[in-house]
């Protein structure tokens, strides 16, 4: 063999691994969403969580595959998909709402974030808000207090509510904590108060249709999976008994809703996107505080206040971050 030859095979056999170790490990992300794949707000939440990890250098296909799981608020699927997810042995998973608490269980070993969570140390998700511990932090969405601004904002527009009904999951923890906080909103004012389940279509028109055969009464629509999962039935039965009501989301009031006041979730998700970057680097989730939220946004529909029949109050009109016209 030619001497020049020779010496070019070696320079490029030598080469080789150094190219081979210049390639970028390739990631694998996780995510188990807690409503249907065909549900226009939870796609914006999951492009606003790639669009945060883009940001940060992670490319879908390059460095980073996603797989995505969706529950439909069936808490039967939270486990199912979250078993699916642990035979993909990703390296960090994104977990909303009530599917933690599966996610945690059937992958004990792998850091769990979540964009959406009420109450998480009461849930048992994590140990505390500062110190979270085990494997899984992330960001709260909701905070109990949150029921008695509800009840405030609801009492505004409609000063003669007396009873108040709150739609809730009822096998939802997070269901069952929202109820007592908002038992204690109402306690001094000596407003009636009742449960509404929201576990399937049909029952949550029979309890709305139950519920508006008295008068004076108002609806507070709480924070979880089936309210997003059956937010038009929900929407459309409030409006026929023309009933006040409160909703969680901002796009429920762009659904037609009357009023919203809640976290901005797509925010959320794109926050988690900086969790998930810096546990992929190298850092504990454990060790990273759940953050909880720092606004609540107050949406208002006035098309839908002139339909049912309301009319806005100029002090709410002036605090509201968005009015539908």
């Amino acid at each position: 063999m030619k001497r020049r030859a020779f010496i070019g095979l070696v320079g490029a056999a030598a080469a080789m691994p150094v190219v081979a170790f210049a390639q970028e490990r390739v990631r694998r992300i996780g995510i188990l969403m807690n409503v249907m794949v065909g549900d226009p707000e939870a796609q914006a939440h999951v492009t606003s969580f790639q669009r945060g990890l883009q940001e940060l250098g992670w490319i879908v296909g390059r460095n980073v595959i996603i797989e995505i799981r969706w529950a439909s608020g069936d808490f039967q699927r939270y486990w199912q998909a979250a078993t699916e997810l642990a035979a993909l042995s990703p390296d960090v998973l994104l977990v909303a709402g009530a599917g933690v608490a599966a996610a945690q269980r059937t992958n004990p070993n792998v850091p769990i974030v979540f964009p959406q969570a009420i109450d998480p140390v009461g849930a048992g998700f994590v140990a505390s808000l500062a110190r979270p511990g085990g494997n899984t932090t992330g960001f709260a969405q909701f905070e109990f207090s949150l029921a008695g601004k509800w009840l405030q904002i609801l009492k505004e527009v409609a000063p003669g509510v007396t009873r108040v009904g709150l739609l809730r999951e009822p096998a939802n923890p997070a269901g069952i904590g929202q109820w007592a906080a908002l038992q204690v909103a109402v306690e001094p004012l000596g407003i009636e108060v009742s449960p509404l389940s929201i576990r399937n279509a049909e029952e949550v028109r029979r309890d709305i249709d139950a519920f508006a055969r008295e008068p004076n009464g108002g609806l507070i629509v709480g924070v979880g999976a089936g309210a997003v999962v059956h937010r038009q039935i929900i929407i459309e039965a409030i409006a026929r008994h023309r009933l006040p009501a409160i909703y969680p989301y901002r796009y429920m009031a762009t659904e037609g809703g009357l009023m919203a006041y809640g976290v901005d979730l797509a925010a959320q998700y794109r926050r988690a996107a900086g969790y998930v970057d810096r546990i992929l680097k190298g850092e504990k989730a454990g060790n990273l505080p759940v953050q909880k939220p720092t606004k609540y946004d107050l949406t208002l529909n006035l098309k839908t206040a002139r339909a049912l029949g309301f009319t806005m109050p100029p002090a709410l009109l002036a605090r509201a971050d968005e009015v539908i016209e």
